[in-house]
């Protein structure tokens, strides 16, 4: 096969992702050295577009970015003044009384906020450094230097047949290529996958572990809407079905954020994680809330969980891995974004400070120490147990045993349960269908609770068709014969968008895939139990157009 010739251009530092972590990446880079050429590259049509996340924002890491947000006009203005948590039963509820909890878990001093609003305003920050970004321009593939380091990434090849051959339209894209690759693609981003594999970066953690966060935008009866109140869930409807809860956050202009995060280590195959958020937002609590309201914007995005244990070496010669891609993710704060932020500093400064020194291809150890050391590793080391004590006792056992182990770390810096490990990844963790029953969802009402296609249509996903499906699959036998008897394929209820289909019966049924509807959220790639479905990046600007999650 021929070597596709690509053009090139050389950059001082190429970032992957137009999240909180590369964006914070770009901007440190050039506060600390305005002379360094940048280029931040974005898969999504626009900055924003395919930033989904709750949110409540720890604002720590903006402080030390941009110490004077505020008057930058940053769309950061709902503060937190009302958190409460609350256990949920079938018809009624306990709330958790907020002495119970460490302090880490106090809301206060954080914000009520669209991410995807504060990328796209960061974008405009990080732009008016001199930062060049540009949007709509998928990284499909990680560019190696003879001597084996990364030296660039593949962007903007469009074109390509359903087959994968070159059409008549094809472009090959072009190689950015740069001294330093910073990897900010989110939770299980395809070229961190592919340098962790190559660099065996993950070979001595623990495995990570993810959640399956989605989230709806609403918008309420005016007298309901109370700005900054925040609730956090445990409990109903997943009981001890698998590990999660919910959360109902009330953001500006009369919009609620209504958003549930399911487990990805679930046994139970028959388990349906849409299904789930939807019986959510039928609780009492919940439904007096919504009624009467509307739902305007859904999405879902897979959750990094696995904390300190299973955050993998961050650099490779050439590179590093930043914010979500790393894992850095607080499970009982569920807070990551202000992690990323510090993340990508700490990377850029590394960075810009190798390449003072005239390095070029080799590994910041100096961005990996200051993670590990600073900020954020002496937040993650104290809950670092938390999630393996969920999984291992369920809600009650897990809840009781990780509050005595954070309360211990907050007073002591000891944690009683030293470290624990995850065992399983989420895809050992499903189990035959065989031993599990199936469980009977209601039909949604188009009320309060939506099909998927439908609750499709408000993510304002998109992707062009006649080109490859970029969810493909090690071998096309496996969902029928191996997936089907075994675990009830469960393709058909983990995805949050409806791709995959079994149709017909017996020797008559086939596995579809349906690619235009997906939300890149990536739980199919963690979650098949067989590990034979792999989300590779479709063309630039395709998948969801988020306006403000």
């Amino acid at each position: 096969m021929a070597e596709t010739l690509r053009e090139a251009m050389d950059y001082d530092v190429v970032i992957v992702g137009g999240g909180p972590a590369g964006l914070s990446a770009a901007i440190r880079l050039k506060q600390v050295a305005p002379d360094l050429s940048v280029v931040l590259l974005e898969k999504g049509s626009e900055v924003g577009a395919h930033i989904l996340s709750g949110a409540v924002l720890d604002v720590s890491g903006l402080d030390r970015l941009l110490p004077d947000w505020r008057d930058r006009g940053a769309p950061i203005s709902v503060p937190v003044v009302s958190d409460s948590f609350c256990v949920l039963g079938p018809a009624g509820h306990i709330r958790l009384p907020n002495w119970l909890l460490p302090p880490l878990m106090d809301n206060h001093g954080a914000y009520v906020v669209s991410m995807a609003n504060v990328c796209r305003w960061l974008a405009r920050e990080a732009e008016a450094l001199g930062v060049e970004i540009f949007a709509g321009m998928a990284c499909s593939e990680l560019v190696r230097a003879a001597d084996g380091r990364v030296a660039g990434v593949v962007a903007g090849e469009f074109g390509k047949r359903p087959d994968g051959t070159p059409g008549p339209s094809y472009e090959p894209g072009m190689e950015l290529r740069g001294k330093y690759v910073l990897l900010a693609e989110g939770a299980r981003g395809s070229l961190a996958k592919q340098a962790m594999a190559q660099f065996g970066l993950a070979a001595a953690t623990e495995p990570q572990k993810f959640g399956l966060g989605m989230k709806e935008i609403w918008e309420i009866d005016p007298e309901r809407h109370r700005p900054g109140t925040v609730l956090h869930t445990l409990g109903w409807p997943l009981g001890s079905k698998a590990g999660g809860g919910g959360f109902v956050y009330h953001g500006a202009a009369g919009q609620v954020y209504v958003g549930f995060v399911v487990h990805l280590d679930y046994a139970n195959p028959h388990l349906y994680p849409y299904m789930e958020f939807q019986r959510f937002k039928h609780h009492p609590l919940i439904a007096g809330l919504l009624r009467g309201g509307k739902r305007v914007a859904y999405g879902a995005r897979a959750i990094s969980e696995g904390g300190w244990q299973s955050i993998p070496k961050l650099v490779f010669p050439g590179g590093a891995l930043l914010g979500c891609a790393a894992g850095l993710v607080n499970v009982p704060r569920i807070k990551g974004n202000h992690n990323a932020m510090l993340s990508g500093i700490a990377a850029a400064e590394a960075a810009a400070a190798a390449i003072a020194a005239g390095r070029a291809g080799d590994e910041l150890a100096d961005y990996e120490t200051a993670l590990r050391d600073g900020p954020v590793g002496r937040e993650l080391r104290r809950v670092r147990n938390v999630k393996p004590l969920w999984s291992r006792h369920g809600l009650v056992g897990g809840l009781m045993l990780g509050g005595i182990d954070m309360w211990a770390a907050n007073l002591t810096g000891w944690n009683p349960f030293g470290t624990l490990g995850h065992g399983k990844t989420d895809a050992e963790a499903t189990g035959l269908a065989k031993d599990h029953r199936p469980i009977d969802y209601p039909r949604p009402d188009g009320v309060l609770s939506f099909d998927r296609l439908t609750n499709v249509a408000f993510s304002f996903t998109n992707h062009a068709e006649g080109q490859p499906a970029h969810l493909t699959l090690a071998d096309a036998s496996v969902p029928i014969r191996v997936n089907l008897p075994l675990y009830a394929e469960p393709a058909q209820r983990y995805c949050p968008a409806g791709v995959y289909e079994v149709v017909g019966e017996g020797a008559a049924a086939r596995f579809v895939i349906n690619f235009q509807n997906c939300v890149h959220c990536k739980t199919c790639d963690i979650k098949d139990p067989s590990q034979n479905i792999t989300w590779v990046t479709p063309q630039g600007g395709d998948g969801p157009n988020y306006p403000n999650m």
